[in-house]
């Protein structure tokens, strides 16, 4: 069973992202929080598996309570879910560690898609998102710096960070390159460490940079 806390401080939002949640029998909310502090609190107190995060919330906004959360619970998936989708919130989003990042508008579908690959240790971006990301990371000079960095990783490394920008979890790693799930997950922390990156949504950007994705 996935756990999920939702923090948005829209009570009619909150009814229908959880509808949305309800409808898929391996989640459960197990708390919901009206502003950003409240949503840290109940995760220390819940532990839950996801945080969904809504960024404009009154007393602590979703930014501040993602930096908070992946400074006290790493463990906890953070994923911002919001209706603005300005670029500076999006790299806003990403730099302060958040593993996932979904708009309100989007299908409710990939609600449940996103909740359940961070929860499996995978990464997510909306589609819309996702295309701008990797269409501004492509321009300039951010590919040629990404490939310098990634070439300090070994090839299985590499294969597994290509695996990662996909946005796959480490079970989908494991089964694709035939190895067990314990090692893709120490290969994922060598990764991060050795390229410096906070999250694995850090490192899939980095793994598009480095067109190691398709």
């Amino acid at each position: 069973m996935i756990r999920v806390l939702l923090a948005d401080d829209e009570a009619l939002v909150r009814a229908g992202v959880r509808a949305i949640l309800d409808t898929d029998p391996g989640i459960e909310v197990v708390a919901e929080a009206g502003d950003g502090h409240e949503a840290v609190a109940l995760a220390r107190a819940h532990r839950p598996d996801v945080v969904l995060l809504d960024i404009r919330m009154p007393r602590q906004d979703g930014l501040a309570a993602a930096r908070e959360l992946r400074r006290t619970l790493p463990g906890v998936a953070v994923v911002v879910l919001t209706t603005f989708d300005e670029d500076e919130y999006v790299a806003a989003a990403l730099d302060d560690g958040a593993d996932g990042f979904l708009l309100k508008a989007s299908d409710p579908r990939e609600l449940l898609i996103g909740v359940r690959a961070v929860a499996e240790g995978g990464a997510y971006l909306s589609p819309r998102i996702a295309r701008r990301v990797v269409a501004d990371l492509r321009g300039g000079r951010a590919g040629r710096r990404a490939r310098e960095r990634v070439a300090a990783l070994t090839p299985r490394e590499r294969d597994v960070l290509a695996l990662v920008g996909e946005g796959r979890s480490n079970q989908e790693v494991a089964r694709r390159l035939n190895l067990a799930e314990g090692t893709v997950k120490a290969h994922v922390s060598a990764i991060l460490n050795t390229l410096d990156v906070a999250n694995r949504v850090q490192a899939a950007i980095l793994a598009h940079e480095a067109g190691l994705t398709g």
